[in-house]
């Protein structure tokens, strides 16, 4: 979980379907990111666990999630309209520049925390329950270790 800790928070832009841009590398505060796809079955299951991790952690950590379709806003824009999330953004990467980054083998979801300074904290591969208690007790104490 760990084992990348250190890791700079890239300087990537993304794009939203309405043409809003997301600069990765210009956040101001702790930031969770997660690679998804909407054929991702666990990525799938982990979503409206993220919207509510967001909503219990608004101020705290920016839940910033980034699909990896290759259909971009064409698969990304009806799954979003389903399910009707309240915080979370539908930010597009359909050249998987995240993917290529940092999961060369393609494996999704993959999910990573940055500290306020830029710098990876956390990283957990596969599937995982986002809005249970331990998953804010272990952010919280990632972003509190320095």
């Amino acid at each position: 979980m760990r084992q990348f800790a250190g890791t700079p928070l890239p300087a990537m832009t993304f794009a939203d379907p309405a043409g809003n841009s997301l600069d990765l590398g210009a956040q101001d505060g702790p930031v969770l990111i997660n690679l998804w796809a909407t054929w991702c079955a666990p990525c799938v299951v982990e979503m409206p666990q993220l919207d509510a991790l967001a909503a219990e952690l608004e101020g705290e950590v920016r839940v910033i999630t980034v699909s990896q379709d290759l259909r971009g806003a064409e698969a990304v824009t009806p799954f979003f309209a389903e399910k009707g999330f309240s915080r979370l953004e539908p930010w597009l990467d359909p050249e998987t520049s995240l993917s290529a980054q940092f999961t060369p083998e393609g494996a999704l979801p993959l999910t990573i925390l940055f500290d306020a300074q830029g710098r990876e904290v956390l990283r957990v591969a596969g599937g995982y329950e986002w809005d249970s208690p331990e998953a804010i007790a272990l952010i919280r104490e990632s972003l509190a270790t320095k």
